[in-house]
Order: C-alpha cells, then sequence, then structure tokens
C-alpha cells in the first residue's frame, strides 16, 4: 500500500497561524494609525527646511531677494511648494512658512 505524505501543515496549525497573525496586526494597527499624525506634520517641517535651504541657494545665485516660491518651481530648485499632507507654502519675509499661519 502506499503511504500518506505528511509533510504539510493540518488545518488546525493553520488556523493557529492566523490567529497569531491577527492579534499582532491588531495590537499593531492602532498605534500606527495614531503615529500617522505625527509624521505627517514632520514631513512638513522637513519640506519646509528643504525650500527654505533652496530659497538661500536661489537667492546667493541670483543676488537678489526671492519673492515667489513659484519660481523655485519655475527654475528646478525644487518640485514642488507644498506639504506632503497638501498645505501649500508662502514666503512671508525671507521665511518659508505654511500658507495661513
Amino acid at each position: 500500500m502506499k503511504e500518506l505524505n505528511e509533510d504539510g501543515f493540518t488545518l488546525i496549525e493553520m488556523m493557529i497561524v492566523l490567529l497569531i497573525i491577527s492579534v499582532l496586526l491588531l495590537i499593531a494597527l492602532p498605534s500606527m494609525a495614531k503615529n500617522l499624525g505625527v509624521a505627517k506634520d514632520i514631513g512638513c517641517k522637513a519640506t519646509i527646511d528643504l525650500v527654505q535651504g533652496q530659497v538661500g541657494a536661489y537667492e546667493a545665485e541670483k543676488g537678489t531677494k526671492l519673492t515667489d516660491l513659484g519660481q523655485l518651481v519655475t527654475e528646478d530648485y525644487v518640485d514642488t511648494v507644498k506639504c506632503p499632507s497638501g498645505k501649500a507654502l508662502e514666503l512671508q519675509n525671507g521665511v518659508v512658512v505654511e500658507a495661513g499661519n
């Protein structure tokens, strides 16, 4: 007679693995969702710092004060003047800030 191949997983073993994965996801997802807002704020701060640096580079190369952040995009200093959250950036007295602040 032919012997049965016992190399595979049983249904119970698969269900236990899925249960463990589900519990880990239930623990991890709320923490990740809570930190998403913090990550967006940090991303916006980093974008502001990057654009501020490019304002300095523009002014050093051109020898004039920048009046409109749109010039940085048209002259390929930056790709966009918006935060990752979609908020626009503007120039106030030579300092890059979020629009509306």
